[in-house]
């Protein structure tokens, strides 16, 4: 006679994923990330689209990743010898984890700072000022709108910025700021990717 099934035990796993950079030093390298309401890690295919845009432009870079969530962007311009990152996310978890991958890669030209990025553009930069931003909100908050505004009303971007922004493709028009030059477009599935240069 067969023994009966063991009765099935309770999983520890849990949905905390991973992202992979994709180019540079830390090229192959997997960070894991946690599974955090709203977090969505721009994909490989995404990521190779713009750094591809950016090929000639991260190294040495001063990065601000708003919205930072998995950190996806911000890592790749670190692996890909930007001058240093600073990462914006509110969730407490997720700002534990990018500090976490900062410690595993031995990065000591990052830092995390866990805040609302809207409350954090809203004061004075203090004369910090950064040539490559991110902004990789979750959807359908209408965040990316107040963060670009920020930006510029708080003189958060130096000469020349380089601005990426990720939204959703179906999201009503984006008004950049009128000295915003759009450099790169392209949409993938439900992902509209934009390059902006401040002039």
């Amino acid at each position: 006679m067969r023994n009966k099934s063991p009765q099935k035990q309770m999983s520890n796993k849990t949905n905390d994923g991973v992202i992979r950079i994709i180019s540079g030093q830390f090229r192959g390298r997997k960070l894991p990330v946690k599974d955090v309401q709203g977090l969505r890690p721009t994909t490989d295919r995404i990521k190779e689209t713009v750094f591809n845009w950016l090929m000639q432009d991260t190294r040495d870079a001063k990065v601000l990743d708003c919205f930072a969530g998995s950190g996806g962007l911000g890592f790749e311009a670190l692996s890909r010898f930007a001058q240093s990152a600073c990462f914006l996310e509110m969730d407490k978890l997720a700002a534990t984890q990018l500090k976490a991958n900062i410690e595993t890669l031995k990065l000591t030209n990052a830092k995390v700072v866990c805040t609302d990025s809207l409350q954090f553009l809203s004061k004075n930069p203090h004369q910090q000022q950064f040539n490559l931003v991110f902004i990789d909100p979750p959807f359908r908050q209408g965040l990316a709108q107040q963060c670009c505004d920020l930006l510029t009303h708080n003189a958060w971007l130096d000469k020349n910025a380089l601005i990426y922004v990720e939204v959703e493709s179906d999201m009503p028009a984006l008004h950049t700021p009128s000295n915003w030059l759009l450099l790169k477009e392209k949409v993938a599935g439900q992902v509209l990717s934009r390059l902006y240069e401040l002039q």
